[in-house]
């Protein structure tokens, strides 16, 4: 049964807009993993874990999602509501070859907020926690005037080449231990905060006065393929696991977890 949230979210007043709006844009074809934001991972389709991690962010006021599968997303548990907005994709804005910044063009246009977040289905393990962190940098930044934006980046401290052979940011012939090249970027694609104006500056979701963000190598993990998709899963499925043996909440140092599977954990309390 699809998630029945209380009523479909009212529209945005452009005199009153929110603080937040997250955008997370979705689309039906997926080239080399088919069905690919709809299938089950780790135990719930793809979408939802990104879904999930920014409706348990109190200043994410909107979750936008612009899509051609609403039929796909009623399928797979959701439809419009509470904080929820599924926004029909125009027929000039569907295909693979669409720029995805004319896509939030269009969301910002209809969503009027004073930031967006806009991050991917394909971005399973980015936690909440990291977004949060985010989200507080950006209000930063954004008081003091230090940048119109962020962007997420993983930081690669190894020994790069081009495509023609020459070495980047290293010489072969005076090697240094890998941890004393001087680090590059690599846009990951997890996750942009920007404004209406930074926008309009340059018609992208990277600004004109941008900062980088770097983000946790493993919640980095992009899903393009399927060795992408069997590295995310065991991941996810490693870290539930994790998270199934930690202590509960309160529990002295060195407790051990309680073992719901065990026939112990079952019994029914002495009187």
């Amino acid at each position: 049964m699809p998630d029945k949230l209380p009523t479909d979210p009212p529209p945005i007043s452009p005199e009153t807009p929110p603080a937040l709006v997250a955008l997370l844009p979705m689309k039906a074809h997926s080239a080399r993993v088919p069905n690919k934001n709809f299938r089950t991972i780790a135990g719930k389709p793809l979408f939802r874990w990104v879904l999930d991690s920014l409706l348990a962010l109190p200043a994410v006021a909107r979750v936008v999602i612009n899509t051609d599968a609403r039929a796909q997303l009623a399928q797979a548990g959701l439809e419009a509501g509470g904080r929820v907005l599924i926004r029909d994709r125009r027929a000039d804005l569907c295909g693979d070859a669409v720029s995805m910044n004319k896509v939030l063009a269009d969301d910002i246009a209809a969503c009027p907020a004073h930031a967006y977040l806009m991050t991917h289905t394909t971005n399973p393990l980015l936690s909440a926690a990291t977004l949060a962190r985010a989200i507080d940098r950006f209000a930063a930044v954004r008081r003091d005037g230090t940048a119109d934006s962020l962007f997420a980046v993983t930081r690669l401290q190894t020994r790069l080449y081009a495509a023609d052979g020459a070495p980047l940011n290293h010489d072969p012939d005076h090697l240094i231990p890998t941890q004393d090249l001087a680090p590059l970027y690599e846009e990951n694609s997890n996750f942009y905060l920007f404004t209406a104006q930074s926008f309009a500056a340059t018609g992208a979701r990277i600004g004109a006065r941008p900062q980088m963000v770097e983000t946790p190598k493993v919640e980095a993990v992009d899903i393009d393929d399927a060795d992408d998709w069997a590295m995310a899963e065991a991941l996810l499925l490693y870290r539930q696991r994790a998270q199934a043996a930690a202590p509960p909440a309160g529990a002295p140092a060195g407790a051990p977890a309680r073992d719901t599977d065990s026939p112990a954990a079952h019994r029914e309390p002495r009187r």
